[in-house]
């Protein structure tokens, strides 16, 4: 407690120094120092950035603390990236700390899918039973309104997780007071999700927050089922170093808090010389400082690295086209794919909205996985799609191997926030230390009438995320060895499955079955492939149902039009491409989204600007009308969507330029 109240007071010393953003754990020590002190390192813990006292408890030097502080390049959690107090550690003798964002309530889902994970783990036999490993996930109690907090609740009691939330309540959200912010506080909020148990205690007093945390470890590590400990502590220092308690506070409320101060109330029970280990604390905080205020800067040239985690697919192999094979439709390539996997890889699991044994999707994608391989790896979840998303980030970093599914591509947003915030920046702001395996599964594209929440492309908005994957196969082969493919990438990744391919039954898609592929087939992403060739002309460059639409096209004009299929999005093969447009000059990219500000467009650009020497006419684009959403009537409908006919007037306009 006095090293870290020391380097609170170094850091306010020394603002010009401590240039970027940071909050201290001043007035929450206490709680912080009994939670810490009893985590072992077989446990998991979530923290949040007020917890560097929890980080010194559970063995963390000042000076590691500080080298995260000043943002320099040995800061051993993200080399310099990310904020102070936001760690992520696999230390062999300290508890495991994933990656976590700014943990204003978004940490919450992964947490609680890490207890998620070991839960699974437990009950499969892949682990130890004789550590009995729980979940610690802190936050503060203004964070406790985001409603992801209550998904995390929710799905925490419904399977008895087993983790422990810690709330730390100083009655500040900044400036907003917890009179302006609650109807209540989160012991109180806890009583409403029936099977959490809750403990209330004074976080100041450190006697009382042991005894606390030490119950609530144990009962966890016992029980195997999820409690809330409700912590009142004061707010003794600044929101951050950029928003000054003075600011908005009053000398009444700065003065109740000061009461509370857990180390003098602490330092008023012990006996000794107290004084010393206070002189010493205040050494050890001046030495530490100055050591990390000379270490170096990271190096520019590592600004791009940890992106993603190198991926073992390099190349494709397999058996694409087995002798004696059978033609099979893509939903049922894409099922028999994740069957596979799931024989091969035990660590696998697959859950989502109606994925379960009842119904296995309701394009039957999952259909007789729940049968085949029990209840505990195959489930439903409820309408939740920020934790389905966001609890594979815990999922992966405990060693579950996720497949997720978003019913539709419409339903995908609540999950943006945990796609964005969590998954997407996992790797990078972890220095590689924690990518996030997962492959989210996402049907989407418009056809005989799905109507407006039914039938949006997704693509461009989730290729404005970096540090993500995307796949779009137009056919079974292709989203067979993709699927692969994605489940073996350490890292995040999205397969956008078109639901009007999944059974050929729009007019024109038979080609999108194949002959299924062998179960050793792997496709590596970033791999587009010519499905049709032609000497002189122009080309097509498209995906998913596009494909179809160019071929029934490029039908009118034989030998003039080839045509790309660029089957991943993200890493996209532009060698394939600005080769194929090199080759004939005019090019049309296709796609089924609205096309204003679309990927098509943007790809378009880059064509251009790589390939301008070369090119016979501009760049041309064709995508739906920019309208909000795709009308119900099949009518309308129609007129929204490229087709055939359409693709066939672009294509006598670019060949006739």
């Amino acid at each position: 407690m006095c090293l870290a109240r020391n380097m609170a007071a170094k850091y306010e010393a020394n603002r010009a120094i401590c240039k970027y953003v940071h909050s201290t754990s001043a007035g929450h020590e206490a709680i912080q120092v009994a939670a810490g002190l009893q985590m072992l390192p077989s446990d998991y813990v979530s923290p949040y950035y007020r917890d560097d006292c929890m980080m010194l408890a559970m063995g963390f030097t000042p000076y590691t603390l500080m080298l995260q502080l000043l943002a320099k390049g040995e800061d051993v959690f993200s080399g310099g990236r990310s904020y102070y107090c936001h760690p992520c550690s696999r230390d062999a003798d300290k508890p495991v700390i994933p990656h976590q964002s700014s943990a204003t309530g978004m940490q919450v889902i992964p947490a609680t899918g890490m207890a998620q994970g070991l839960q699974y783990l437990e009950n499969a036999g892949l682990a130890d039973d004789a550590l009995r490993p729980v979940v610690l996930c802190s936050l503060g109690d203004g964070s406790v309104t985001e409603g992801e907090v209550s998904e995390a609740l929710q799905f925490a009691v419904l399977k008895k997780l087993p983790i422990i939330y810690l709330v730390q309540d100083n009655d500040w959200g900044i400036s907003v007071s917890a009179a302006e912010a609650r109807a209540m506080d989160a012991y109180e909020y806890a009583a409403g999700f029936k099977g959490l148990e809750r403990i209330r205690v004074d976080g100041s007093d450190f006697e009382a927050a042991w005894h606390a945390m030490g119950s609530a470890i144990r009962y966890v590590r016992a029980e195997r089922a999820p409690i809330l400990v409700h912590a009142t502590v004061p707010l003794l220092g600044h929101h951050t170093s950029g928003v000054r308690k003075e600011w908005y506070r009053t000398e009444e409320d700065l003065q109740k808090h000061a009461a509370r101060d857990p180390l003098v109330l602490l330092k008023n029970r012990l006996h000794g010389d107290v004084n010393k280990i206070e002189e010493e604390a205040a050494a050890e905080i001046d030495l530490a400082f100055e050591m990390a205020c000379v270490s170096p800067d990271p190096e520019p040239a590592t600004v791009k690295d940890h992106v993603f985690a190198p991926t073992p697919v390099k190349a494709e192999t397999g058996t694409r086209v087995p002798e004696n094979g059978a033609k099979v439709v893509m939903v049922d390539a894409a099922l028999h794919a994740i069957e596979e996997i799931m024989q091969q890889y035990p660590e696998s699991i697959l859950f989502g909205q109606d994925v379960g044994r009842r119904l296995g999707g309701v394009f039957r994608e999952a259909a007789t996985l729940a049968e085949k391989f029990g209840d505990h790896r195959v489930y439903n979840t409820a309408i939740q799609e920020a934790y389905i998303i966001g609890s594979t980030a815990g999922l992966s970093a405990v060693g579950v191997k996720p497949i997720v599914e978003v019913q539709f591509g419409d339903y995908i947003y609540p999950g943006f926030n945990q796609l964005v915030s969590e998954i997407s920046k996992s790797c990078y702001l972890s220095a590689g230390k924690f990518p996030v395996q997962t492959l989210i599964r996402v049907p989407v594209g418009a056809y005989g009438g799905g109507g407006p929440y039914h039938s949006g492309c997704v693509e461009t908005t989730l290729l404005s995320i970096k540090g993500i994957k995307i796949a779009y196969p137009s056919n079974a082969a292709d989203l067979k060895g993709l699927m692969k493919a994605a489940f073996l990438d350490p890292n995040p990744v999205v397969m956008l499955e078109h639901k009007g391919l999944y059974w050929s039954k729009v007019p024109g898609t038979l080609e999108a079955m194949t002959i299924e592929p062998a179960a050793d087939y792997i496709l590596p992403f970033g791999k587009g492939r010519i499905i049709q060739e032609a000497a002189e002309g122009m080309c097509i460059i498209t995906y998913g149902m596009g494909v179809y639409w160019a071929k029934a096209a490029a039908a009118n004009f034989p030998g003039r039009v080839e045509i790309v299929d660029l089957r991943s999005l993200y890493p996209l093969d532009e060698a394939l491409v600005f080769d194929t447009v090199r080759k004939h000059g005019k090019c049309l990219v296709l796609t089924e989204e609205q096309l204003n500000n679309s990927f098509a467009q943007s790809l378009a650009a880059r064509i251009s600007e790589a390939c301008f020497r070369f090119l016979d006419a501009p760049v041309q684009t064709m995508g739906a009308m920019d309208l909000p959403a795709v009308p119900l009537n099949t009518a309308l409908e129609k007129e929204m969507l490229p087709n055939a006919e359409k693709v066939t007037e672009k294509i006598r306009k670019l060949l006739a330029y």
